[in-house]
């Protein structure tokens, strides 16, 4: 089971970055610098959006397959286990179609639906659509980018644990995504990371503030942060 978050610390982790929050949790040591976030690939399509923060409820989804009929009871084994998640709650669909370019994962139907079932977001390493209403109903995308077409939409494998652009994600793992892209946050320090952010964020101005001081010099900062 996931950390249970109260609603107290959500609002905390929303209303710091997802780059600080990144930055607070090498200070625990728990994984390799280089892992716990994705790479390039994922464009976050509403940058304006705040900081989105929520459960992921993992699936895989192919598009692409010719000569398939589009079944809506293909999405169910997805809803159930959207409704069954501790909120708020992230969608993550993992490509595993033939042909990721043309690939649809979501739209504003399945977005309202999502929504309505306590979801915030959709992280896919596919395609998505429908960006206006989508956009209108709060929900925020995070995509490879935009297809126009929903193909031969067909969801599996609800629950199971994807790979997204490089990022392990299991069912409950507790995500934090904004514009500068999404970090998982480890369960051993979901509590104590907003409080770490905080202290990185004040490090960060006294070092920017101490920088853009008249006079700044190389010596001087190395003075400052004791090299």
């Amino acid at each position: 089971m996931p950390v249970t978050l109260t609603a107290a610390q959500f609002a905390d982790l929303r209303s710091i970055d997802s780059a600080s929050i990144a930055n607070a949790i090498e200070h625990f040591n728990v994984r390799d610098q280089t892992e716990g976030y994705v790479g390039l690939a994922i464009k976050c399509l509403f940058p304006h959006f705040p900081p989105a923060v929520g459960y992921a409820v993992t699936c895989k989804g192919d598009s692409t397959t010719h000569g398939r009929r589009r079944d809506a009871k293909d999405q169910f084994a997805v809803w159930e286990a959207l409704e069954a998640s501790p909120k708020p709650a992230i969608l993550v669909i993992q490509d595993a179609g033939s042909n990721v370019a043309k690939s649809c994962h979501c739209g504003d139907v399945m977005c309202t639906v999502i929504k309505n079932l306590g979801g915030i977001a959709v992280l896919t390493d596919g395609g998505v659509r429908d960006l206006k209403e989508v956009e209108q109903m709060g929900v925020q995308y995070f995509a490879r980018g935009v297809t126009v077409s929903h193909g031969t939409t067909y969801k599996f494998e609800a629950g199971e644990p994807v790979v997204i652009d490089g990022l392990p994600i299991k069912t409950g793992d507790l995500l934090h995504c904004d514009a500068n892209g999404v970090v998982l946050i480890p369960e051993a320090v979901a509590t104590k990371v907003a409080a770490a952010a905080r202290e990185v964020l004040a490090d960060e101005a006294k070092r920017k503030a101490f920088a853009n001081q008249p006079g700044f010099t190389v010596a001087k900062y190395r003075q400052l942060l004791g090299l």
